[in-house]
C-alpha cells in the first residue's frame, strides 16, 4: 500500500509502464527531482505535483489527497500577472535574469503551455513577464528583435492561463502586449503568430465574423514564399481562421481555409513552429474542430476523421486533449453518450488541467449524466471533478 506521495507516483508510473526518465521528460521535471520524490526524500510542491499528475494521466488529488487544486492558485496569481503588464512599455527595474537565462525560462514556459501545465505557468508568470519586458527597452539592433520575440513568447504562455481560466480581459491585454512586441521584431512570421493568438479575443466575445475578417486580413499580410517555418505559420493561421469562420456559420470559408492549410502541410513534418503545432496531424485535428464548430449537420465529418485516425505523440498534449473533447461532443450529438464519455476520459488523461477548464467538457458531462439517468460511480466522479455537480 502506497503510504506517501512518492510511492503513489512510483506505483502510477509503473502501472503506465513508464521509466523515471520517461516521467521526467513528459512532466518537464528534472530526473533527480523525480527520483528524490519517489524515494520520499523530497515532497513535491503543488506546481510539481500537477506536472507529474498531468504526465501520469491522473488528477493531482489522486496522488496527494491534501491537494487543493490548480484553480485557486491560478486565480490567486492573476492580480500579479495584471500588475506585471500594467506599464509594459515603461522601463522600471532592470531584469533579474540574463538574456540567456530568460531565453531558457521562456522555452520552458512554452513547453508547459503545450503540455497544458497552467499551474506551473501561473507560478512563474509575474517574474517571467517582468524580466522579458525589462530586457526590451535597452536592447538594440538584432538584440532588440530577439528581446521582442521573448516578450511575445512569454506573453503567449501566460495568456494560455488567462484564457483557459476565463480571465478574458487579462487575456486581451496580454495579447495586446504580444502584438506590440511582435511589431518590433521585424519578422512577419512572429506578427502572424500574434494574429493567431489574437483570435482568442474574438472567440471569447463570440464576435466570430469580426474575428474572421481580422484573421483573413492577417493572412493577406503574410508572405506567401519562404521556408518551412513560413509555410507552417501561414498554415496555422489558416487552421485558426477555419475554426473562427465555422463558429460564424460560414462553412464554405471554413472548409476553404482548411484546404489551404492541408496544402501547406503536405510534405511538411508535424512539429512546433514559433510555438504553434502544425503539420498533417494538426490539420486533421482541425477538421474535427471545424466540423463540430459548424454544428450537428457536420458531425459526420468529425466522426469519419476519428474512425480512420487518432492523434499520436507527435502532437502536444493540449491539442490532443482538445481533439478528444471535440470528438466527444460529436459522439454525444450522434447519440453515443458512452463513446462520448470515453473520449472525455482520454482527454482528461492527456491534459487534466486543459479539460477541467474546458466549457464544452463541462457542458457535455452534464448532458451525459442526464441522458444516462444513472448514478454510475465513474461518471459521477468525473462530473464532480470537472465541477458539473
Amino acid at each position: 500500500m502506497a503510504d506517501h506521495i512518492g510511492q503513489r507516483i512510483a506505483a502510477r508510473r509503473r502501472a503506465r509502464r513508464m521509466t523515471q526518465q520517461d516521467l521526467a521528460r513528459e512532466s518537464h521535471v528534472s530526473l533527480p527531482m523525480v527520483k528524490s520524490i519517489e524515494r520520499g526524500v523530497r515532497t513535491p510542491s503543488p506546481v510539481v505535483l500537477e506536472a507529474l499528475a498531468s504526465a501520469l494521466g491522473v488528477d493531482a488529488s489522486r496522488l496527494d489527497p491534501a491537494y487543493t487544486g490548480t484553480h485557486r492558485r491560478v486565480h490567486a496569481a492573476l492580480p500579479a500577472i495584471s500588475a506585471a503588464i500594467a506599464g509594459y512599455d515603461i522601463a522600471l527595474d532592470p531584469p533579474a535574469r540574463s538574456l540567456a537565462e530568460l531565453t531558457r525560462a521562456v522555452q520552458e514556459a512554452t513547453g508547459w503551455r503545450l503540455a497544458a501545465q497552467y499551474g506551473r505557468i501561473a507560478a512563474a508568470a509575474p517574474a517571467l513577464l517582468a524580466d522579458a519586458l525589462a530586457h526590451l527597452p535597452a536592447a538594440t539592433g538584432a538584440g532588440r528583435a530577439e528581446a521582442a520575440r521573448l516578450v511575445v513568447a512569454a506573453a503567449r504562455a501566460v495568456d494560455a492561463v488567462a484564457y483557459k481560466y476565463g480571465a478574458y480581459d487579462l487575456s486581451a491585454r496580454l495579447i495586446d502586449v504580444m502584438r506590440w512586441a511582435a511589431a518590433q521584431t521585424g519578422d512577419p512570421d512572429v506578427v502572424a503568430t500574434a494574429a493567431y493568438v489574437h483570435a482568442e479575443t474574438f472567440l471569447a466575445a463570440r464576435a466570430y465574423r469580426a474575428g474572421q475578417a481580422v484573421l483573413e486580413r492577417a493572412l493577406d499580410a503574410v508572405p506567401r514564399v519562404g521556408a518551412e517555418r513560413g509555410a507552417a505559420v501561414r498554415g496555422a493561421l489558416h487552421m485558426r481562421t477555419a475554426v473562427v469562420a465555422a463558429r460564424a456559420g460560414n462553412a464554405a470559408a471554413a472548409y476553404g481555409h482548411l484546404d489551404d492549410a492541408e496544402q501547406l502541410a503536405d510534405g511538411l513534418a508535424e512539429g512546433v513552429y514559433l510555438g504553434t503545432a502544425f503539420g498533417p496531424s494538426s490539420v486533421r485535428i482541425h477538421q474535427v474542430a471545424v466540423a463540430v464548430s459548424l454544428g450537428r449537420d457536420h458531425i459526420g465529418v468529425a466522426l469519419d476523421v476519428a474512425r480512420e485516425w487518432k492523434p499520436g505523440d507527435e502532437i502536444p498534449a493540449e491539442r490532443r486533449s482538445g481533439f478528444y473533447v471535440e470528438l466527444g461532443r460529436a459522439q454525444l450529438w450522434a447519440g453515443c453518450p458512452d463513446a462520448a464519455f470515453e473520449s472525455l476520459k482520454v482527454a482528461r488523461r492527456l491534459a487534466p488541467q486543459h479539460v477541467r477548464g474546458h466549457p464544452w467538457a463541462r457542458e457535455d458531462i452534464e448532458t451525459i449524466r442526464r441522458i444516462k439517468r444513472a448514478d454510475a460511480e465513474s461518471l459521477t466522479a468525473f462530473a464532480d471533478w470537472i465541477g458539473a455537480v
